[in-house]
């Protein structure tokens, strides 16, 4: 089953979503894809996995870290299906970074790897974005590269974990303006799923609807306002998302 969430009538509703990827309401009515007012598909706390992929690692010439690379996002990051992502004004690079995100569906609390898998609950598609100008060090990235407000799409809808056979063992694909420009696969993780489970439940309590980015693999590329930026984690979903100005974005805020 694929469960997500979307504005109608002014109000968040939870939706099934069909094989055409349709938004299906309880009473059965259906929403186009390409119509309905996607929203993030949970809410909770967002880890994000640094250098997780070994090969990304080596493309900012780093060594793939000895123990998981996380920091927290703020909700004001979380970003629909199809919605916009403004480039800040004067920068230089900014980049996608596709992830398999891992959502929790019960309480976890020092749960051990051989059990991790037991907690989650689904997995979505992120696109975390980062402004490279202002990036001090990959292992500390302050809040000017990774927190700025719709910098993070998530979507379109969470797949229930059971449909999901192996999680780790995904193709995770990037477009931008329909050229591929970064593949890789979820095989290649340096810390696995149950890895992340045990690791972060022995810190803090894990909640329903927290989100796991679980990292990038390497062929990152600059966006600039205009791009359709299109990124795929293979059986979980296709997420789009359109690059726009700072100046446009502020605009559309008064």
């Amino acid at each position: 089953m694929k469960r997500a969430r979307i504005l109608f009538n002014g109000e968040l509703t939870a939706v099934t979503v069909n094989d055409n990827n349709d938004a299906v309401l309880n009473d059965g009515t259906v929403i186009a894809e390409a119509e309905a007012n996607w929203q993030p598909p949970c809410d909770g706390k967002i880890f994000v996995l640094g250098l997780n992929y070994a090969d990304h690692a080596a493309e900012l010439a780093f060594k793939a870290p000895e123990e998981p690379l996380v920091f927290l996002k703020g909700p004001n990051t979380l970003l629909g299906h199809r919605k916009n992502t403004y480039r800040p004004d004067g920068v230089d690079y900014m980049h996608y970074e596709c992830e398999l995100v891992a959502i929790i569906g019960k309480t976890a609390k020092n749960v051990s790897r051989e059990e991790a898998m037991d907690y989650i609950g689904g997995y979505t598609v992120g696109n975390d974005y980062a402004i490279r100008d202002y990036l001090e060090n990959y292992y500390r990235p302050n809040l000017r590269v990774k927190s700025r407000d719709t910098c993070t799409p998530v979507g379109p809808y969470i797949v229930d974990a059971k449909d999901v056979a192996d999680p780790h063992n995904l193709a995770l694909k990037t477009y931008i303006n329909g050229e591929l420009k970064q593949s890789g696969n979820t095989s290649d993780l340096v810390f696995d799923i149950p890895y992340l489970v045990e690791y972060l439940s022995a810190i803090m309590t894990l909640e329903p609807g927290d989100m796991i980015f679980t990292g990038t693999p390497e062929g990152l590329a600059d966006v600039k306002p205009g791009d359709e930026i299109v990124t795929e984690v293979e059986g979980v979903g296709r997420l789009v998302n359109t690059i726009i100005s700072e100046t446009d974005y502020l605009a559309s805020l008064n």
